[in-house]
């Protein structure tokens, strides 16, 4: 699809004009690429089916960009984005995605002390010339050093909210072209920390099923598809590509008595694969990618299916979550693995965003939308009147939003709760007066600010707001922003206890940037017997394709059905939030 190319664009667009000091322009290239980003059909097909009113449909998408998009589908360029960038240095737009670098200061940089680069900023920081300039100080240039850090530890890795999308768009291009050629290729799928589900991934590995025969066509076929920028590798098994967009993938091509042996091989984890290999060593087997074998004869007795391996290994199947030696193989064993929560058991999202305060869509639409996914209920969520940032609400605007929120549910067969993300003030009180508190179904808290709190001050911070009655969920807990910024330093110990002493709610934030609590905290959080909810933190209709993100996380965390509140049904879950507030 042409979605995530034209999104880049848009973006780079916006962080050109940002740096330029244009107005209001930058927000509205931002909005309409999100929105291109995570459309669910290819947008150069509406474009054919439809022309640019097809383009002026998708929200964000007004005339001047949708003009931009359709010359970008018939050229392949847009004039004017080419000539803005002939205008900006080099090198500008990758250090305007270091957190601390907004355009401003990065113009500052670039004017005063001639950086234009990474390893310009790097250069100027070791020689403490930052912290003499106006507006920075000593402080800035410790941040910025471990921003740089961040960037380059996060841009090292692609992350998941990229990677599963774009594996699953070659697959499924693959696919096309093979069934055009007669191929059958109905066993192919995404391996390694992808298929684990892992918040960031190096390389992204695919695995398919096919005869010798068949293999080289299927191997014709990806490294000749439109994506391609160069082709690295190609043979008869294992073929490898650069995508026009930066990214490697690696095709594997297996006959059908190895296909379960190679995927349980290149899904790992490689400490899980150790552990694998030692009981197979220990029951008289030799296990390898090709299958596993009797240790004596070589002989062949399993390797079709993953399940056939880890059966014949005496061991339950582990889902590819779960396999990351942490105890999962002694489970299997055991019989005692737990059974992960699906994708089917989710009714609800807790924590969404409307134009009320910085969502991107109406009430209406959002609404609209999740009842056409099937939801039971969900909880809209705009920012308390502290986050100006953000368009945050005042009292008058948040009971405008309860009217308004009335009288759409008239409409809906959706239960709407009234909610709102309520900023978790620096002595630990919520952005709300309790009166406003108890008028809403569900007070979801969230720390915007601070971040550099020392330890102590940050756990008194959240401790003190999970102590207050109103509060149901505390919202992304860590903080993090992945590759942009570690998440603040808190006592996660005292930050459970309290919030199981509470009967208070943690979020697993669906959102790829954030994925917050993650698995190990997850798993740390589960220990205390506490609940959870997965939510999207969505600000666009788009988004609530977010929520497998968060999913993922849960899964690899170990979670059930019953530790996630929106697996309840309404009346259970209504029932839960009354006892919070008691």
């Amino acid at each position: 699809m042409k979605n995530r190319e034209i999104a880049k664009l848009l973006y780079e667009t916006a962080d050109i004009l940002e740096y330029q000091q244009v107005e209001w322009k930058p927000r509205a290239y931002r909005k309409a690429a999100q929105m291109i980003e995570n459309l669910g059909e290819d947008i150069k097909k509406i474009y054919e089916r439809k022309g640019k009113a097809g383009l002026n449909e998708i929200p964000g998408v007004g005339e001047a960009i949708a003009d931009h998009i359709a010359e970008y589908l018939e050229t392949g360029k847009v004039e004017k984005f080419e000539k803005l960038e002939g205008k900006t240095p080099s090198g500008t737009m990758k250090l305007m995605e270091i957190r601390g670098l907004g355009a401003k200061r990065m113009k500052k940089l670039a004017d005063a002390l001639g950086i234009k680069t990474i390893p310009d900023l790097e250069n100027a920081i070791q020689a403490h010339k930052i912290r003499n300039l106006e507006g920075f100080g000593e402080k800035s240039e410790e941040n910025l050093t471990k921003a740089v850090e961040q960037y380059k530890k996060g841009h090292d890795r692609i992350s998941l909210g990229k990677a599963l999308p774009l594996a699953e768009e070659i697959i499924s291009a693959l696919k096309v072209r093979c069934e055009s050629s007669k191929l059958d290729l109905s066993k192919i799928i995404y391996t390694g920390s992808l298929r684990r589900i892992k918040e960031t991934i190096g390389d992204i590995d695919i695995l398919a099923e096919a005869g010798q025969e068949e293999a080289l066509k299927v191997m014709n076929a990806f490294v000749s598809l439109p994506e391609v920028e160069q082709v690295v590798l190609k043979g008869g098994t294992k073929s490898s590509i650069i995508l026009k967009e930066g990214t490697s993938i690696d095709l594997r091509v297996v006959p059908p008595e190895s296909y379960g042996a190679a995927l349980q091989y290149f899904t790992g984890s490689k400490e899980h694969n150790i552990e694998l290999r030692n009981i197979a060593i220990r029951e008289g087997y030799k296990l390898s990618e090709y299958g596993l074998y009797l240790k004596d004869s070589g002989q062949h007795v399993a390797g079709k299916s993953e399940e056939e391996v880890y059966n014949k290994l005496g061991l339950a199947y582990i889902p590819p979550e779960l396999r990351e030696d942490r105890g999962e193989i002694k489970a299997a064993a055991e019989n005692t693995l737990p059974e992960l929560v699906e994708a089917i058991d989710i009714r609800g999202d807790l924590h969404i965003h409307t134009t009320y305060s910085e969502g991107q869509e109406s009430l209406y639409a959002i609404v609209k939308k999740a009842e056409g996914l099937g939801y039971e209920y969900i909880a809209i969520t705009d920012h308390s009147r502290s986050q100006r940032i953000a368009n945050g609400m005042e009292i008058e605007t948040l009971k405008a939003q309860w009217k308004e929120i009335d009288e759409i549910s008239k409409h809906f067969r959706i239960r709407i709760l009234k909610g709102s993300e309520v900023e978790i003030l620096r002595d630990g009180s919520l952005d709300y007066p309790e009166e406003i508190l108890k008028g809403l179904d569900v007070v979801v808290g969230a720390v915007h600010s601070g971040f550099s709190a020392p330890e102590i001050k940050m756990t008194e911070r959240i401790v003190t707001a999970l102590e207050n009655k109103c509060l149901d969920i505390l919202a992304h807990p860590s903080g993090r922003l992945i590759g942009k910024r570690e998440g603040y330093e808190v006592n996660f110990e005292k930050v459970f206890e309290t919030a199981a002493a509470k009967r208070k709610i943690l979020e697993i934030n669906s959102q790829p940037s954030r994925l917050d609590l993650d698995d190990e905290l997850i798993l740390r959080a589960k220990a205390f017997d506490l609940k959870f909810s997965i939510s999207t933190d969505s600000h666009s209709t788009a988004d609530f394709a977010s929520m497998r993100y968060g999913l993922g996380q849960a899964r690899r965390g170990w979670l059930e059905k019953e530790d996630i509140v929106n697996t309840y049904p309404y009346f259970r879950l209504n029932e839960f939030f009354k006892k919070l507030k008691r």
